[in-house]
């Protein structure tokens, strides 16, 4: 097995202990494939601006079409990751193996010197902020519903069909990636185990996508998978909208877009949120995402639904019991700079241990 894109020179390769440290990378990556700095080189132009296709916290990505052909995205991580190269390695072996229609598929990686590269498959028509939120294609309602239905379908198999399960972190629009057809894939699900806390949260931030983050996160740091499924209900009101959650100008004042969505629920207005784009939409099954999204972004993360339960209440005609709907919580930043929870409803950001159901089967 060549290990020329581990950077380790034939010279170096004469030393012992360079080649146990060989047979362990190449023991590790037994089911990941590995592709050459150079032929990486050759398929992106040599990492060539014009190659670009997007930059995030985690790393700039590239398109590139390697020698058998295929086109990929390849993504030069960021080098703030403190993990050693073993930790790496292993982490990578894991989510290698990791299969599902609407999460992208990782192909192969590469370590070279100091660049850690990850190979992924290339996915069509960008992403979802790209071609919903930036208004370059307008999607019909079968479209969106089915962006929410599949990004669901992801997430449910990563929180709870995987083992061990992982918690995406970062789940938002520029997140979501679209394929010829329109069906959504994840990106970036692996990441959160390759990055520490602290670089998700600059992610997040030079993002500007600070309404996603779920109040307990961004507050406290409490991470559990019920911080995606917070995520997961901003992202459905901005498909709904066709407006981007990080700008807070919504109702003629600096409301963000999950408070101003409430807002014209509890005044019985929500269906003028809708994206003025779409001009015909069943309003029933509109604004039972809605209320989807509404019981995702519960300020307390025990009231929210495992995502299993939401492709339930997405995919079936089923009546939600809004009894059960409180305020949705969130948190704003201070004058000062210092943040602090809010909400319509100031006390129901308090956590709750208190089980709810949240739906009701009604016979159609």
């Amino acid at each position: 097995m060549s290990c020329s894109c581990f950077g380790v020179s034939t010279a170096d390769s004469k030393g012992k202990g360079n080649r146990a440290s060989q047979k362990i990378d190449g023991n590790l990556l037994e089911k990941t494939k590995q592709i050459s700095f150079n032929e990486l080189k050759k398929a992106t132009d040599n990492f060539h601006p014009s190659s670009k296709i997007g930059r995030g916290g985690f790393g700039t990505v590239y398109k590139g079409t390697l020698k058998n052909g295929r086109e990929v995205a390849v993504k030069m991580l960021s080098t703030s990751s403190k993990q050693g190269l073993r930790e790496f390695l292993t982490e990578i072996n894991t989510i290698s193996n990791v299969r599902h229609p609407n999460l992208v598929e990782l192909i192969g990686c590469c370590v070279h010197g100091n660049n850690k590269i990850l190979v992924y498959e290339y996915v069509e028509n960008n992403s979802v902020d790209q071609v919903l939120l930036g208004h370059k294609i307008i999607l019909d309602w079968g479209k969106r519903s089915a962006i929410c239905m599949g990004t669901a379908r992801g997430l449910a198999f990563l929180h709870e069909e995987l083992v061990p399960h992982i918690v995406h972190r970062d789940i938002k629009a520029s997140n979501i990636l679209l394929e010829k057809d329109f069906s959504p894939k994840i990106g970036d699900f692996g990441l959160a185990k390759l990055f520490p806390d602290d670089i998700t949260h600059i992610s997040t931030r030079i993002a500007g996508t600070t309404g996603y983050l779920a109040p307990e996160y961004a507050l406290g740091g409490q991470l559990t998978m019920k911080a995606d499924v917070y995520s997961f209900g901003v992202l459905v009101l901005e498909i709904i909208s066709g407006k981007t959650s990080s700008q807070a100008n919504f109702g003629g004042s600096q409301k963000f877009l999950l408070e101003w969505a409430w807002q014209l629920h509890i005044e019985g207005r929500f269906l003028e949120l809708v994206d003025p784009e779409l001009v015909e939409f069943p309003e029933e099954e509109v604004m039972r995402y809605a209320k989807v999204a509404f019981f995702c972004t519960q300020a307390a993360a025990s009231r929210r639904p495992l995502m299993s339960q939401v492709v339930d209440m997405l995919s079936r005609n089923i009546r939600l019991n809004e009894k059960e709907l409180t305020a949705p919580g969130y948190f704003q930043t201070s004058d000062d700079g210092s943040r602090k929870p809010s909400s319509t409803d100031s006390a129901s950001y308090q956590m709750s241990s208190v089980p709810v159901t949240i739906t009701e089967v009604t016979p159609r």
